[in-house]
């Protein structure tokens, strides 16, 4: 990661300015009146504490340029959350929220490469979002950032799909009473739609030794493809008990299928 160059991001670092105390209270006070100008000058103000920030990472092999500008997502961040009455020093309060953007992109930034251009856009409409919410006080449409950038709403949403972090369909999110749902049992199976499996007699006798309600559960799940959450919702239910019902079900079927 060459961090020794002049330019990142088309900043020249060799010119970025240098605010001095009194500079910074005032911006800060403008910032709060809403001030957009003082913003964006209390950003460049302080570009060289992301610079500080990203040569801890240098050992990475990340990109500078990628690097600085999650940096400065932090520094945002960090401008737009910073209490001036707590009297902390600025910088105490925005190097842990430029680092923590940082390890968090490093984390989520897996062996897929995205390029380049698709990254800038996201990071664009990622920047515009956070404005426009500040400025707004609720989230922008896809349509409203590309207006804001000048970018196809189609293009936007393939660069932001792009840098997200594949999730396993083994994946907790969320557990009750000790059954974990995972990620596999939140998404409709279309193919199951075909009745593969299902049609096999064997299997059709499995089923009606199951009791009334754990029969209708197989049914909706493996005959109508339905997501455990859309099952509760028709039979008045907990998805964490339509899980438990489905686990037993089918360990009961294959107990009957067992040779």
């Amino acid at each position: 990661m060459a961090l020794n160059k002049v330019e990142i991001c088309g900043v020249n670092t060799s010119k970025l300015p240098i605010l001095k105390a009194e500079e910074k209270e005032e911006l800060f006070r403008r910032i709060k009146q809403g001030d957009k100008e003082a913003r964006e000058l209390y950003i460049k103000g302080n570009l060289r504490l992301v610079l500080s920030v990203i040569k801890r990472f240098q050992n990475s092999n990340e990109n500078a340029d990628d690097l600085f500008q999650i940096g400065c997502i932090g520094l945002m961040k960090a401008i737009d959350n910073f209490d001036t009455t707590l009297n902390v020093k600025f910088s105490t309060y925005a190097v842990p929220m430029i680092i923590g953007e940082i390890r968090r992109y490093l984390r989520d930034n897996n062996s897929i490469r995205v390029s380049r251009s698709l990254r800038d856009i996201a990071y664009r409409a990622i920047y515009a979002k956070e404005n426009y919410i500040r400025n707004h006080d609720k989230e922008p449409t896809i349509a409203e950032i590309a207006e804001e950038i000048g970018i196809e709403k189609e293009m936007i949403v393939y660069a932001l799909d792009a840098i997200q972090n594949p999730v396993s369909l083994f994946e907790p999110v969320y557990t009750e009473g000790g059954d974990t749902l995972y990620v596999m049992d939140q998404i409709s199976d279309k193919k199951n739609r075909e009745e593969r499996w299902i049609e096999d007699l064997s299997l059709r006798e499995a089923m009606q030794r199951l009791g009334e309600r754990e029969r209708h559960i197989i049914s909706l799940r493996f005959y109508e493809g339905k997501t455990q959450m859309e099952v509760a919702d028709e039979i008045g239910i907990s998805q964490a008990q339509v899980s438990r019902l489905e686990k037993s079900a089918l360990k009961a079927m294959k107990n009957y299928l067992r040779p």
